[in-house]
């Protein structure tokens, strides 16, 4: 595998992604219990802006930055911009946080944090930045294998009940990276019935992710949330044209909270033909 997410840090995808996770976060913590937040696919946690990798794309313009230059934002995204602000306390934006990094700085102390990362030089540097962090855990290898051995989660031999599993693999073959997907939801799901579960996926083309929400839809769950961002219609296969999380177990009315973000990312960082969705696939009966 060569896919590096430095060259895509803070655009248009993360910024729908990161929005989705922090809200999710934040609904978590409206309970003093403790909640406990698996990363399959967590990358190295902070990436330099200044970096070739980063400079060389500059999606991060098109994305993050665009949303930075607005005087007033809905509470939602607002508190997206300010978690990314938190990791770049000189003003300017040197570095862009993670998902597992956005993660570890919203826990609170009885908090938890698995981070998965399979690539040996993306693990060594998550471990390095969470060297001192005893809440988080990294744990170099596949994410999906891992599932067994992490859920559901205990600490101190303790069962934490709440809690969320992210997965946000490469793709670097589309088609291929949806079976393996599904198998690790319906582990999930199997050993720690009650988690919220929050996929990202690309859209490049939408026949190659219809039967992908079919399938996951059809999965022993309550309920599932869908919310897509394109930038531009989904006819090209040959760019990353929008992006979107499927939520499994969602919080209750969590679609009021994404609500409005959405006309945000297609007025602020669509292209002619931007549009967005935010539709239940499945509700609680």
């Amino acid at each position: 595998m060569n896919y590096r997410h430095a060259f895509h840090a803070g655009n248009h995808a993360d910024v729908l992604k990161h929005i989705t996770l922090l809200a999710l976060i934040d609904s978590f913590k409206r309970k003093d219990s403790p909640f406990f937040v698996l990363d399959t696919h967590a990358g190295r946690g902070r990436y330099l802006l200044s970096s070739e990798e980063s400079r060389k794309t500059a999606e991060i313009d098109d994305g993050v930055m665009k949303l930075m230059a607005q005087p007033t934002l809905p509470d939602v995204v607002e508190r997206y911009l300010k978690a990314v602000q938190a990791d770049n306390p000189v003003g300017a934006l040197i570095t862009y946080p993670g998902s597992p990094l956005l993660t570890a700085q919203a826990l609170r102390p009885q908090d938890r944090l698995a981070a998965c990362e399979l690539q040996e030089e993306e693990a060594a540097a998550l471990k390095a930045l969470f060297a001192r962090d005893s809440r988080v855990g990294v744990h170099p290898g596949d994410g999906y294998a891992q599932i067994r051995s992490l859920l559901p989660p205990k600490v101190n031999g303790v069962k934490i009940g709440r809690g969320l599993v992210l997965i946000d693999p490469p793709y670097e073959a589309q088609d291929a990276e949806y079976p393996r997907i599904l198998a690790a939801l319906s582990e999930t799901l199997a050993r720690w019935p009650q988690a919220t579960c929050a996929v990202w996926f690309p859209i490049k083309q939408r026949r190659s992710i219809l039967h992908f929400f079919r399938k996951a839809a059809a999965l022993p769950i309550k309920s599932a949330l869908l919310a897509e961002f394109l930038v531009r219609p989904d006819d090209s296969p040959l760019r990353l044209n929008g992006s979107g999380m499927l939520l499994l177990n969602p919080p209750w009315q969590f679609d009021r909270v994404l609500a409005p973000a959405m006309p945000v990312l297609k007025k602020h960082l669509g292209e002619p033909g931007a549009s967005t969705r935010l539709e239940w696939l499945k509700t609680a009966e």
